[in-house]
């Protein structure tokens, strides 16, 4: 069935929450909270548009954050790219152009590379920031007008080992299996490694309504963050220890006789295996691996299993772990060990971090996947999706390289590169080596709303609209599909992701298959997801204005009633073969760099308030930069006395990859074994300068969020 056609003017009539007839509803730029906000224009500022609440949106009810309210800022024409740009000589610098020339050789440097060192020497690197429409159809230009199968995204970089765990576990992933209004009326929360009261503030009004309900707030994290600060319990490990705290949970689950021994009989296989390797954490050693005492692990487990519902929430800090898919598993099995997963208010869930995370690796642009979550190596799978695309399921590539991999590969197998969305030299681990491998590359073209760190290296740069100046749709946190409305007309000179696409694959021989049109787009990610495990099929553009968003899966239901969507998953059975979930045969390991003479410290990393991911936007709005203006080292004063630093004063961070400098925060908030910086910057202050790239086997996840480093002053280190 074909999406119901719904201009974009109607689409976007209705008024949000104050009332403003003139309102376009839509949805803000930033984090997977995606939160509901109306934009009005505003023709006498620089910004064409101002935002308003939108009160009604059921997930944020009005709240935004800093971000989100100033996000029309990116909108003006000083702050962005409006004008395509080439280099045209090696070393040169990058020149305006017009588009025709742009395109040409876009078109030209990829077609070079293909016919000079094969295909696989063209790579493909998205974003998760990508619409819906744009990942499925970056997909597709991978695969079919290039014929490579270097193909990945950042997201990798995001979720990846909850994904893996979670397909695991249940069978399929969506970050969170139950709407994020549930996280309010569950009676106990155990947050792994998030910090939403600064990445996605909106939503900490959840945690504060569960408590303000006499529910208890668990959080698992190296350093008291504006989060802890609220937790009834906060636990402060080791980085890189999370396995080893999950582990000592469920010995003591097991010890108090608290486990639900019917539910797993009923609904769970798996169980000896894991209750043999949580039996082996025993909680003496559990606190000596972790930092954490004893009492406070009793007291979590009491917290947890006295509570009628619970639920186990994680984000980047157990998942950004070379042992990452493992971390989660053995939080999951936490969940089912206690009769939790797939009953109401309880159970697992992960808090998805980029725009459309989510959404952004259901639909193609990850190096092993195909529209609708579908496997690469699933022959059904490539036959199914084959058909909606008109082609031979046998012309299909097959997986390709991870996104450490494919970023490590540029200048050498892969010699040409197409970007859409990522800045990678700000945002990858071992970003020193990735920029090496990018300035290593015969050609690199860049799409971007903004001249990043990696737009400047680039042959060839086209400004792209932005999220107010075009239509897509969005999967947010929970599954919940959402669209995004045009507000505005982008500037002369601009083009959507999905004109240059068709434009590129025109140009390279390919005519059909790639419209310009979101909604036309849409329509074909629809037929392509059909029975996968992100089944769309049955969510069109009107229904999402109508509902306020659609949960996938929602398959089509042509013939009966109309598929209502999934707000909640497994409250009957999982999504494996059987039904049942599998338990995570798991056991605590080191980290892949643990401190020695040389590097005796940990460094951990992780984001501020009012900056977002690499910073390429946020650092170009004044309000955002004024209150985050630049990186820092955060450190306990016990190490700042030891290295000799105060407050303020530069100090240099060291790791075997690179050394960074940025001022001192000297805070107890933070334990003496770990220091912490945000990722936002470039230049000396980049934190990715020191991250590790060692890869979890499973989900080819970078280790970011542990590394062995040292700590000096700054002019000490320089000496």
């Amino acid at each position: 069935m074909s999406a119901t056609p719904v201009s974009t003017a109607s689409a976007a009539a209705k008024a949000p929450g104050k009332g403003d007839d003139r309102a376009v509803d839509t949805h803000c730029p930033y984090c997977s909270l995606q939160c509901g906000m109306g934009l009005v224009p505003t023709p006498d500022r620089p910004s064409p548009v101002a935002v308003t609440e939108r009160v009604a949106f059921p997930v944020n009810r009005g709240a935004l954050c800093g971000k989100g309210r100033t996000a029309p800022a990116l909108l003006a024409a000083g702050a962005r790219l409006t004008v395509p740009l080439v280099r045209r000589t090696p070393g040169g610098p990058l020149e305006e152009a017009d588009w025709d020339e742009a395109l040409g050789r876009v078109a030209e440097g990829l077609s070079r590379t293909r016919e000079q060192h094969g295909a696989d020497a063209v790579g493909v690197f998205g974003g998760g920031g990508l619409t819906n429409e744009k990942a499925y159809l970056l997909g597709k230009f991978a695969r079919l007008v290039l014929g490579t199968s270097q193909i990945d995204y950042n997201g990798r970089f995001c979720m990846s080992s909850a994904a893996a765990a979670g397909n695991k576990a249940f069978g399929l992933d969506r970050g969170l299996p139950f709407p994020l209004a549930d996280v309010a009326r569950t009676d106990c929360v155990i947050l792994v490694g998030s910090n939403p009261a600064e990445t996605m503030p909106p939503a900490l009004r959840y945690f504060t309504d569960m408590r303000q309900r006499g529910g208890k707030l668990i959080v698992v994290d190296p350093r008291r963050t504006r989060t802890a600060e609220q937790a009834d319990l906060h636990l402060a490990p080791r980085p890189g220890t999370d396995l080893a705290l999950a582990l000592g949970m469920l010995h003591l689950i097991v010890a108090e006789g608290r486990t639900d021994e019917e539910y797993m009989a009923e609904r769970t296989t798996g169980w000896p295996a894991a209750r043999a390797a949580a039996m082996a954490h025993w909680p003496e050693l559990v606190e000596r691996v972790t930092g954490v005492p004893l009492p406070q692990l009793r007291e979590a487990v009491r917290y947890f299993c006295d509570a009628e519902s619970a639920m186990v929430l994680t984000a980047r800090g157990p998942e950004q772990q070379a042992k990452g898919t493992d971390t989660v598993g053995a939080w999951i099995n936490l969940t089912l060990a206690t009769g939790r997963a797939g009953r109401p208010l309880s159970g697992y869930g992960c808090l998805t971090g980029q725009g459309n995370g989510q959404g952004g690796r259901e639909h193609g642009q990850k190096a092993d996947q195909l529209p609708g979550y579908r496997s690469l190596t699933d022959p059904a799978a490539r036959a199914h999706v084959a058909e909606v695309w008109g082609v031979d399921p046998d012309s299909l590539p097959g997986p390709g390289r991870s996104a450490y991999e494919l970023l490590d590969a540029l200048g050498r197998d892969v010699r040409s590169l197409l970007l859409l969305g990522s800045n990678p030299v700000v945002s990858a681990p071992r970003a020193a080596h990735v920029e090496e491998r990018i300035r290593a590359l015969d050609f690199l073209a860049v799409c971007d709303v903004v001249l990043s760190e990696t737009a400047r290296l680039a042959d060839v740069v086209l400004p792209v609209a932005q999220w107010a100046e075009e239509t897509g749709t969005m999967t947010n946190l929970e599954g919940r599909v959402l669209l995004r409305r045009r507000a505005v007309t982008p500037p002369p000179g601009v083009r959507s992701d999905l004109q240059v696409l068709n434009s590129l694959a025109s140009r390279l021989g390919w005519e059909k298959g790639f419209p310009v049109d979101a909604e036309e787009a849409f329509a074909e990610l629809r037929r392509a997801s059909a029975g996968g495990k992100a089944d769309y099929s049955g969510i069109t553009y009107r229904r999402i204005a109508e509902e306020d968003g659609v949960f996938w899966p929602c398959p089509d239901s042509a013939d009966g009633p109309r598929h209502p969507g999934t707000p909640r998953l497994f409250l009957d059975r999982f999504a494996t073969p059987d039904g049942r979930a599998r338990f995570a045969d798991v056991t605590h390991r080191a980290s892949a760099e643990e401190p020695d003479e040389e590097y005796p410290l940990l460094l951990t990393t992780g984001r501020v308030l009012a900056q977002y991911q690499s910073g390429a936007q946020t650092r170009r709005v004044p309000t955002l930069n004024s209150a985050a203006p630049e990186a820092f080292v955060q450190l306990h004063p016990l190490l700042a006395e030891r290295v000799g630093v105060a407050d303020g004063e530069p100090v240099a961070v060291t790791s075997r990859r690179g050394r960074a400098v940025a001022p001192a925060k000297v805070s107890r908030d933070i334990r003496p074994d770990t220091v912490f910086m945000p990722f936002h910057w470039a230049g000396e202050g980049r934190a990715n300068t020191l991250t590790n790239p060692a890869l979890d086997p499973t989900s080819r996840m970078p280790e970011f969020k542990v590394c062995a480093v040292r700590v000096e002053r700054a002019e000490r280190a320089a000496g």
